[in-house]
């Protein structure tokens, strides 16, 4: 039986384990759990070497994505982030075929053709995700972004990521049938609310994997999705191989499911 490609953001790890630790120590264990693909966190970068978790992930047969916080546009410039060109750069040195960012500011005055001239000389593909801010994270500009993308033939892709729409108050499912032929990566988690009221990610249950598979069904058909839930317990690699293998088997027919 053919599974889908599954992605873990280190990010799931938790912040400080994650600086503590290194990311390079986190290459073994996501190979061990099964997954194909790691996810660089940008934001939790400390001495690590581009180089040396570049040829880490490639010995471990990983490919790799490098999740950037930057947003792809900032308000009043017409032009893409003057720190695209670099974040490009640093994405290829640590060896990702894939550079994640926010959509940002996108407004009918951004200049879309120079994110082509840019992206048309770069081999990194972009990928622009929906985030939890009021002008980042909604369907509308989301929407309008990708329109442009697909009416001048960008080479850009979006990470759909579920569990943000909820910072907004947006339906996931509305989103996926909106915006799913332009999805590429699919970041996956659950969320709840505290009882403070804050919303946190969390590892999902019977009735997210239920939802995950219907938005699927709207989305280009094996795309590679992602673990970023908190993965904690004893024993990381068995914990990650449980929810690797759940996400690999969303979409499968129920005939290859009953056969696992």
């Amino acid at each position: 039986m053919h599974k889908h490609h599954v992605s873990i953001s280190l990010s799931s790890y938790g912040a400080d384990l994650v600086r503590r630790q290194g990311q390079l120590s986190f290459v073994q264990l996501l190979a061990s759990a099964g997954a194909q693909r790691i996810e660089w966190r940008e934001e939790l970068l400390t001495v690590e070497q581009p180089t040396e978790l570049a040829q880490a992930a490639a010995e471990n047969g990983l490919e790799s994505v490098f999740s950037s916080p930057l947003e792809l546009w900032v308000a009043g410039r017409a032009q893409p982030n003057a720190e695209l060109a670099a974040t490009l750069d640093r994405a290829q040195a640590f060896g990702s075929r894939w550079l994640k960012v926010s959509l940002g500011y996108f407004t009918d005055t951004n200049d879309l053709q120079s994110l082509h001239a840019l992206l048309d000389r770069h081999p990194v593909k972009l990928l622009v995700e929906n985030d939890q801010t009021l002008h980042g994270g909604r369907i509308e500009p989301m929407q309008r972004f990708f329109s442009e993308v697909e009416r001048l033939g960008l080479p850009v892709k979006m990470t759909f990521d579920i569990g943000n729409w909820q910072w907004q108050d947006q339906s996931a499912l509305t989103a996926a049938r909106l915006l799913g032929r332009h999805v590429d990566y699919l970041h996956c988690k659950a969320v709840a609310r505290r009882a403070d009221g804050k919303l946190v990610a969390q590892p999902p249950g019977a009735t997210d994997l239920h939802l995950w598979e219907q938005l699927l069904k709207l989305m280009t058909p094996g795309i590679t999705r992602a673990v970023e839930f908190p993965l904690q317990g004893d024993d990381l690699i068995d914990v990650t191989a449980r929810q690797v293998t759940a996400l690999a088997l969303l979409g499968q027919p129920r005939a290859e499911n009953a056969h696992v």
